[in-house]
């Protein structure tokens, strides 16, 4: 497996070791899925999401068939969706960040083809006809141009069209910030998770849920993470989080692409970190 491959499989596996309210972690499972759940699919489409002789959308679909044929449900399809650029630009030699611009640049109608099929294997909660660019529908535009059309209503499409704005932006900012506090792993990703939670309404509980519920959740995690980020010791913030996690469970609200586009930032930082010391090798 390729070091890429494990960078992937190490932010997940962090990612899932963080309490991160609301969706699922060690602390506790939740939404009908498991911890153990998402760290088979991990190391199941790690493989084809960093094959380096593939397309995006061929890393897409691969990533998601792995998953499927591993846990037979849908555990990471946006972190997928994300991870497959990111994965692609490593590739390139560049900063990871405008090679991640024009990888997205790149994009075929073909790899939005490979996509909608993904789309489709995984069927997601919610997921639900659109007006133009249908998933359920022959793809007719680049990926890249499908995601435009959904960027409005969705996060994850929203990172395609904006060049990542929010990993490379509010995200490398957050764990950034926690790393200089000198946390401990799992917080640094809790500080993440959170920042990303108390930023704007999570929209898979859009989608779900609607946005009141959305809304209701960005202003308690906003409460949350104020209190979390000036605690001296965060692990004594864990009873707050998990009781949290508990009201946002039993309401069946799952932030889930909060919690994808924390994969992203992580995986996005660990990145960067092979590529410079690349440079530094060469």
């Amino acid at each position: 497996m390729n070091e890429i491959a494990e960078a992937f499989i190490a932010s997940c596996r962090d990612e899932i070791e963080a309490p991160k309210p609301g969706n699922v972690h060690i602390f506790a499972d939740g939404h009908g899925m498991t911890a153990k759940d998402f760290l088979r699919s991990a190391e199941a489409a790690a493989p084809s999401l960093c094959d380096a002789s593939a397309s995006v959308g061929a890393r897409i679909f691969g990533a998601v068939e792995a998953t499927w044929a591993e846990v037979a449900m849908n555990t990471n399809l946006g972190i997928i969706l994300l991870c497959a650029p990111l994965a692609a630009a490593a590739s390139k030699g560049d900063d990871l960040r405008s090679a991640v611009t024009k990888t997205l640049a790149q994009l075929t109608q073909a790899d939005a083809e490979f996509a909608f099929r993904a789309i489709r294997r995984a069927s997601p909660a919610g997921l639900g006809e659109a007006p133009r660019h249908d998933v359920h529908a022959a793809a007719d535009a680049t990926l890249l141009e499908t995601m435009r059309a959904a960027a409005g209503r969705d996060r994850i499409a929203y990172q395609y069209v904006s060049d990542f704005a929010d990993i490379f932006g509010l995200g490398v900012a957050a764990l950034g910030d926690a790393r200089l506090k000198r946390w401990p792993a799992p917080w640094p990703v809790v500080c993440l998770y959170l920042a990303f939670l108390a930023g704007f309404p999570d929209s898979h509980i859009i989608r779900k849920k609607g946005l009141g519920a959305a809304t209701e959740v960005q202003h308690e995690a906003r409460q949350i993470r104020d209190r979390f980020i000036k605690t001296l010791n965060p692990a004594e913030a864990l009873p707050d989080l998990l009781a949290f996690d508990r009201r946002l469970k039993a309401s069946g609200l799952n932030p889930g692409t909060s919690a994808d586009l924390t994969v992203a930032t992580v995986f996005a930082d660990r990145i960067s970190r092979i590529l410079i010391k690349r440079r530094n090798d060469d």
